[in-house]
């Protein structure tokens, strides 16, 4: 090689300009279809296990400690991003973040953990998610336009938070 064709070299490549961007000076926001971290939200979960038996890096973990708690463990350290895990949610509790700058120093800091409580099949053993308290009610066929009804809720939730309640007070409406 000739020093003419390195000084050709090195001019073809000053022309070319910069190439890279300034990221630790200059952040960019990440693009709108960007598939970050999965977030997991723990009041939509309902512990069906989807994610984790779709999860192509096996990043989400399932035990069942007891008959009635069931944890979801989403562990980050090999995950690829790759959003299988939020498509298969039924109920949208998973959802992939914006976030690119995962660095961490402990790597128990990337990982997520949810505990349900969760209620079993008499039939086959299997766990489902307990239903709320208004299901419940819904379910036993209170009707929620009745007086004695709205006393008894109110009483029975006070109870349970372990306010006094006294039975004899009559509320009149107008």
């Amino acid at each position: 090689m000739s020093l003419l064709s390195k000084f050709e070299e090195t001019m073809l490549c000053l022309k070319a300009g910069r190439v890279t961007l300034p990221y630790p000076a200059e952040t960019t926001p990440a693009p709108e279809q960007f598939r970050g971290r999965p977030i997991f939200d723990t009041s939509k979960c309902i512990g069906c296990a989807g994610c984790a038996n779709n999860c192509p890096a096996r990043e989400i973990l399932v035990f069942d400690v007891c008959q009635e708690i069931r944890i979801l463990k989403y562990l980050g350290r090999r995950c690829t991003y790759c959003g299988r895990c939020a498509e298969v949610c039924p109920e949208k509790a998973i959802t992939m973040s914006r976030d690119f700058e995962s660095a961490t120093n402990k790597i128990g800091d990337l990982g997520q953990r949810l505990e349900l409580f969760m209620s079993t099949c008499q039939r086959c053993g299997r766990c489902f998610k307990a239903p709320s308290v208004l299901e419940e009610l819904k379910m036993k066929g209170y009707r929620f336009d009745d007086l004695q009804n709205e006393r008894w809720i109110f009483r029975a939730q006070a109870r349970l938070e372990g306010d006094p309640v006294v039975d004899d007070v009559e509320i009149e409406l107008d």
